[in-house]
This record gives C-alpha cells, sequence and structure tokens, in this order.
C-alpha cells in the first residue's frame, strides 16, 4: 500500500474534531495534505485547533459551530457537505457520546439527544455527502462506530450497531460509484471520552493509543475495506463474539461504566 499523502486542495470534514478521535483524525488528514472543515460546539477550541493545523501543516481549516442535536445546526453541516462550489472529498463521522447510567436510569431525552449524534446526524450528514460524492463519481465516508456494535450494551450498541449495518450497506452500494465507506470500530481509546461520561480510563492492554487508532483506519480506508478494526485483541474480541450466546455478552454491560 503506498503511504504517500493524498493530493492538496481535497477537503475532509469531521465532525467532533476538537478532541479525542476526531482531533486526531483532524491532525493526521491534515499531514496528509487535506484542507479541513472542522465542526464541534466548542468556537474557542475549534478555533484553537484550527490555528494549530494551519501552522503546522499549512493547509486551509475552514470552522462551522454546530451542536448535531440540534437540527438547524445540523442543517447547515449539510449544506456544506452538499456545497457543489466547495466539495467534500471526505466525511468522518465522529462526533458522539455515552451514558455511564443504565438505560432506565437515564431520561428519555438523555437517551434520544444520544441518538440524534450518534444515528440521526450521522445518516443525515451521511445522505449529503453521499449524494454529491455519487454525483462527482469519487469521495469517502469513515463512520466511526466502536466494538461496543458487537455486544448487547443498551442503546449505545444498538445504535453502533446501527451505524455499522448502514455503512456496510453504503460500501457494497455507493463504492461502484466510487465512494467509499467504511466503519471504524474502536475499543477502549486513550481519549476524553470515557472522561466525559466520568469514567475512569485504563492504560492496560486493552486501551488503545489514539495516534495508532486513527493511522491504521485509514491505512484500512485507503485500502478500501468495510471495516476497520484496530488492535489484535479487539479482532479477537469480535471474532469471538460469534461464538459466545448474547446471554453470557451480556455480562460485557458493565464494563467502561465505572
Amino acid at each position: 500500500m503506498s503511504s504517500s499523502p493524498v493530493p492538496s486542495r481535497s477537503t475532509a470534514l469531521v465532525t467532533g474534531a476538537t478532541a479525542g478521535i476526531g482531533h486526531e483524525y483532524a491532525v493526521q488528514l491534515a499531514a496528509r495534505g487535506h484542507d479541513l472543515v472542522l465542526v464541534a460546539r466548542d468556537a474557542a477550541r475549534l478555533e484553537e485547533v484550527a490555528d494549530e493545523l494551519r501552522r503546522a501543516h499549512q493547509v486551509e481549516v475552514e470552522v462551522l459551530v454546530a451542536d448535531l442535536v440540534d437540527r438547524e445546526a445540523l442543517a447547515r453541516v449539510e449544506e456544506r457537505l452538499a456545497d457543489h462550489d466547495r466539495p467534500v472529498d471526505l466525511l468522518v463521522n465522529n462526533a458522539g457520546f455515552g451514558l455511564k447510567k443504565r438505560f432506565l436510569d437515564n431520561t428519555a431525552d438523555e437517551e434520544t439527544a444520544m441518538l440524534e449524534v450518534l444515528v440521526t446526524a450521522v445518516l443525515r450528514l451521511s445522505h449529503a455527502a453521499l449524494r454529491a460524492m455519487a454525483e462527482r463519481g469519487h469521495g469517502g465516508i469513515i463512520n466511526v462506530s466502536s466494538v461496543a456494535a458487537f455486544l448487547p450494551r443498551g442503546s449505545y450498541s444498538a445504535a453502533k450497531a446501527w451505524v455499522n449495518s448502514f455503512s456496510e450497506w453504503a460500501h457494497l452500494e455507493y463504492g461502484p460509484r466510487g465512494v467509499k465507506v467504511m466503519a471504524l470500530c474502536p475499543g477502549f481509546t486513550k481519549t476524553e471520552f470515557h472522561e466525559r461520561m466520568q469514567v475512569k480510563r485504563g492504560d492496560g492492554f486493552m486501551w488503545l493509543d489514539v495516534e495508532f487508532l486513527v493511522r491504521e483506519s485509514l491505512e484500512d480506508f485507503d485500502k478500501g475495506r468495510a471495516y476497520s478494526i484496530p488492535g489484535a485483541q479487539y479482532k479477537t474480541i469480535i471474532a469471538l463474539t460469534k461464538l459466545i450466546p448474547n446471554r453470557a455478552l451480556r455480562l460485557t454491560q458493565s464494563m467502561g461504566r465505572r
């Protein structure tokens, strides 16, 4: 596989770009030569990240402040993806969050807000991007899913299972039209994700470095794969989920919530 940078002037749009996996995507894509559109809720952090990337990689960086739970804000991101005069060549649907408590300990509004980001935003942004990319005959989408998609772990897992199914279908449906679609399924990763859930982050062999995770995923994307599962430990876990009954897998619910 060639590791040469993508041609300059190609543009990637990354949601949830100010921290964690999204920030690392922005860094590595800028290093490859992509101009960027960075989407997040925090305007100050967006500008800080944008300035950092402009200085480090001499790329153009546009910022788009949007809370993806808000349909009006989400619509602005859709419009940017659909802009024929400023095409987006790669969409990274990364924005997301989890809920520490179990289903009935959360309010229905909290659960719905999570699904708005994990499912509705992915659907609507992919719809806008796929239409424009299919018309041009090239483009790509990386949907950040989770190893949790393969485990029975409540509404978060259900949402990520939807992301997997949707991404695999889009990979098959739009690949012949020049659009690559891939689901990234991270395991535990050393980012702010768990801290925001008020969950202790670990440092053992199950915890992946975010730089490794994103690098591996981009290599898998370059190869045209439908799924990226970085880390031998997580490839093994997903293989085992096909052999272990769901009743036993349900015992994993407490992992990552303490």
